[in-house]
């Protein structure tokens, strides 16, 4: 009998509080809504499961022990003391495999996108701000106001070197605000414009040579380093998965970093980060403070973007449908999807994605910029 009690009480069952019961079933929520409304499955899946993960007591899976050894340290603890904090080799990654992935045609045509890019990352410094304001430290601030660019690896790039021991909850928040992208900007985008506006047909872009497309990333990239060195990570990354894809000499290392590389490292860092999430670190003001403040800092983005387009078109003369301003953060291409959907509705005649792509893709350098910035300047 004595032992069947000693059995139980090393349960997990035994072990189970109410708060690990609250997570588990926000798991299942993220698992549901990947699975049943297959919306962002590939992030909010793995996420889900590192959060189920994270809150079933006494596995070890995300324990870290230097002292103690491989026997006493989880697989999800080792990826993220050296994958994500040590290292931060993930991010990088993940930007190898979305530079392989996208095309700089748009910004090519049109290069007025890229301030729309800049203009929608406002979110980030009034977020940083903000954070001051509200009790964190500076390193923590300049952390949480990362989420605003509503880029997910960008998040975590900067979370790990600036504030590691938020990077779970700003990661999980980060990702959870760009799987929300149909919910949060709409109204802002009706609000913020008028039906005429939403009407505005913008003309096909030009045709953008081959030279053009390998010029672009190499240049930027260089560039882009040479300003900000702290940058280079996921500058470097992002734009050498684009070279591969636009050289066309290369198809296997093409195939391998938009499929292989990027698929490997969505599974370790989606579901590592998902496991950041246990109990203890959850049921925190300072966790309440950050959701807070991460949906002002991408609400704010969007308005930036909006309101820059609008601006904009007081000084140009082909005028800009102010809904790929929105698209200027880095949720990409579901915010480009979404100003094209609605521009759409506005007007059948609308066909506005390659348009929104331009700061839709100038959104993730600028994050990446940021996050340089901030990283230079804080860490």
């Amino acid at each position: 009998m004595e032992e069947l009690r000693e059995f139980i009480d090393a349960s997990g069952l035994a072990n189970l509080g109410w708060q690990n019961v609250l997570l588990l079933m926000a798991g299942a929520g993220f698992a549901f809504v990947a699975i049943a409304k297959k919306t962002e499955p590939y992030v909010l899946l793995p996420i889900g499961i590192g959060i189920i993960l994270a809150n079933l007591p006494l596995t070890g899976l995300t324990h870290y022990s230097p002292e103690a050894g491989q026997q006493e340290s989880g697989i999800l603890g080792v990826v993220f003391e050296f994958a994500l904090f040590k290292w931060n080799i993930l991010p990088p990654l993940i930007f190898l495999g979305l530079g392989a992935l996208t095309d700089f045609g748009p910004i090519i045509a049109n290069p007025k996108t890229l301030l729309l890019g800049a203009a929608a990352q406002m979110g980030v410094f009034a977020a940083l701000w903000l954070a001051l304001v509200v009790g964190f430290d500076i390193k923590e601030a300049g952390a949480i106001a990362i989420i605003g660019g509503a880029d997910g690896p960008t998040t975590i790039f900067a979370s790990a070197r600036l504030a590691p021991e938020l990077l779970g909850i700003t990661a999980v928040t980060a990702y959870s605000y760009m799987a929300s992208v149909v919910f949060i900007q709409p109204p802002l985008m009706r609000l913020l414009t008028t039906k005429k506006e939403r009407e505005i047909v913008m003309r096909p872009l030009r045709e953008v040579s081959r030279k053009e497309k390998l010029l672009f990333p190499a240049v930027t990239m260089v560039i882009i380093i040479l300003v900000v060195p702290e940058s280079a990570p996921l500058i470097a990354m992002f734009m050498i998965g684009n070279m591969f894809r636009e050289s066309g000499v290369v198809p296997r290392l093409f195939n391998s970093a938009s499929n292989e590389v990027l698929n490997v490292a969505t599974i370790f860092l989606m579901i590592t980060v998902g496991a950041q999430l246990s109990a203890e670190r959850v049921f925190d003001v300072d966790t309440v403070k950050i959701l807070g403040l991460g949906l002002g800092a991408f609400a704010f983005s969007t308005v930036s973007g909006l309101l820059f387009a609008k601006v904009m078109n007081l000084f140009v003369k082909e005028k800009v449908n102010p809904l790929i301003g929105s698209a200027g953060v880095s949720a990409v291409p579901m915010a480009a999807r979404l100003s094209h959907n609605i521009g759409r509705r506005a007007n059948p005649a609308n066909f506005l994605l390659p348009h929104a792509m331009g700061p839709n893709v100038a959104g993730v350098i600028g994050s990446a910029v940021v996050a340089g910035v901030f990283i230079s300047v804080l860490g």
